[in-house]
């Protein structure tokens, strides 16, 4: 199996290289890419947020409070706490009669370090709308809120919320439900660990149907299409999120998590990706979700693949703005 990495350079030298892991699946579950242990457990954290919103979307939940696009990306994201998040949060969970204090996530400064600074200057302290999962809680919230359950301890791995989530995830990663391993999210929900490769089938699956109950997968077709439609409301200002969906509007789906994992999803190719970074850099994950965007257009599209093959460099400069050296994607090609 080929090595990948990401390597930062400085004087022309190697400075330091982040080991990842990456598998690219297609609709017959085949690999298109992969390298490193694709088979490896790892928890997905928030990259499959489009996973624990489908109960949202199967449940009638989002129709009855007239969740739209930009909602429902906000019910996937990992969102910058900017004052449109915040207030949009707020907005979803107005719809089911509850609030803030009904969330569970904790709260913590904003992600978008000038949001935090002007909060800070006007003596604001954040609360659970700024947390970056806020938008996936009210959710789940919602969910609850239409099927009648008590949203009470809604984390809580028992609790028919999380006990719906854990179905779906066993169902997209063709794993027995039963036996995920499981931890706990910086958000206070379980998170459950599959092989690498099996987070790339589910998406690969949600974009094809293959395998799949059909409202299933038309439910996750419809929570990527609205993050690809809202790509903002799901990252955040300048986010890669948001850059990566931007550069090919409606064709390409990507989302983040944290300790160095991404998913997404190219629909037009039927193909669904997963990696991680060893290390957990999230700066590997960035460079190397962009590489590998980049050579799954080098055929069929090579405009947008240059494109996201200069997404994939980053300049390193230095305090005066001098570039001192790069960060960039090694060993990267595809399987035979």
């Amino acid at each position: 199996m080929q090595e990948l990495a990401v390597e930062v350079t400085r004087g022309g030298l190697v400075e330091s290289r982040h080991r990842v892991i990456l598998s690219v699946v297609d609709a017959e579950g085949r690999d298109v890419i992969a390298a490193g242990d694709v088979d490896r457990f790892v928890f997905p954290r928030s990259a499959v947020k489009v996973f624990q919103a489908i109960p949202l979307i199967e449940s009638g939940a989002a129709d009855r409070f007239g969740l739209g696009d930009r909602e429902l990306s906000l019910c996937c994201a990992s969102h910058s706490g900017e004052a449109g998040h915040v207030a949009l949060a707020s907005d979803i969970l107005s719809r089911a009669g509850l609030g803030e204090s009904d969330l569970e996530c904790g709260c913590h400064w904003p992600f978008d370090p000038a949001v935090s600074r002007e909060m800070a200057r006007g003596g604001a302290a954040p609360t659970q709308l700024h947390n970056n999962c806020s938008g996936k809680h009210a959710g789940f919230l919602c969910t609850a809120a239409h099927l009648g359950e008590d949203p009470k301890a809604y984390v809580g791995a028992e609790h028919p919320v999380q006990r719906r989530v854990r179905e779906v995830m066993g169902d997209l990663t063709g794993q027995p439900a039963g036996d995920l391993p499981m931890g706990i999210d910086g958000c206070s929900i379980p998170t459950f660990a599959a092989p690498l490769r099996s987070f790339a089938a589910g998406f690969a699956r949600l974009v094809s149907g293959n395998g799949l109950d059909l409202a299933r997968a038309e439910a996750g077709r419809r929570l990527m299409a609205a993050c690809m439609a809202e790509p903002w409301m799901m990252s955040g200002t300048k986010r890669a999120c948001a850059r990566l969906m931007e550069a090919a509007p409606g064709r390409v789906f990507a989302k983040t998590g944290a300790e160095g994992v991404f998913c997404g999803a190219v629909p037009e190719l039927g193909v669904g990706l997963a990696l991680k970074a060893e290390d957990g850099t999230t700066r590997a994950a960035e460079a190397t979700v962009a590489a590998c965007l980049a050579q799954l257009f080098s055929d069929s599209d090579p405009t947008l693949s240059e494109v996201y093959g200069e997404q994939s460099r980053t300049a390193l400069r230095n305090w005066e703005g001098i570039e001192v050296g790069e960060v960039r994607v090694v060993g990267l090609s595809a399987v035979v």
